[in-house]
């Protein structure tokens, strides 16, 4: 690898067009918590890795990962072949990008707001 950035799977995004009813079902199932942002996400607390749930349309659970350098893993995965499917956003408490690798799996990669 090119970059000396740490990059981990962190965290792991769903979604649901009946949010409420996911996170039931997660919660009588699992016993996992929630945090509210808003009506349309809800982060998992006690999953043993973070997670996400969005409403909306149903797709793929995006795999999340961390690194301490955003910037120049953007250019590492265009290198290696990726699609970017969003370029770098804010989000509470961080920023992130996504794209596609070449074998067909959605993935993003974000880091923490630097203060």
């Amino acid at each position: 690898m090119e970059n000396d950035a740490r990059v981990t799977l962190d965290y792991i995004e769903f979604t649901s067009p009946e949010l409420e009813k996911t996170q039931a079902f997660f919660a009588d199932a699992f016993g996992w918590q929630f945090v509210d942002y808003g009506d349309d996400y809800r982060d998992i607390q006690g999953a043993g890795i973070g997670g996400g749930i969005e409403r909306g349309a149903l797709r793929a659970p995006l795999p999340v990962l961390k690194t301490d350098d955003l910037e120049g893993m953007l250019g590492v995965v265009k290198k290696a072949g990726a699609q970017i499917t969003a370029d770098i956003f804010d989000f509470p408490g961080g920023r992130r990008f996504q794209f596609i690798e070449p074998g067909g799996s959605e993935m993003a990669i974000w880091s923490e707001t630097k203060a």
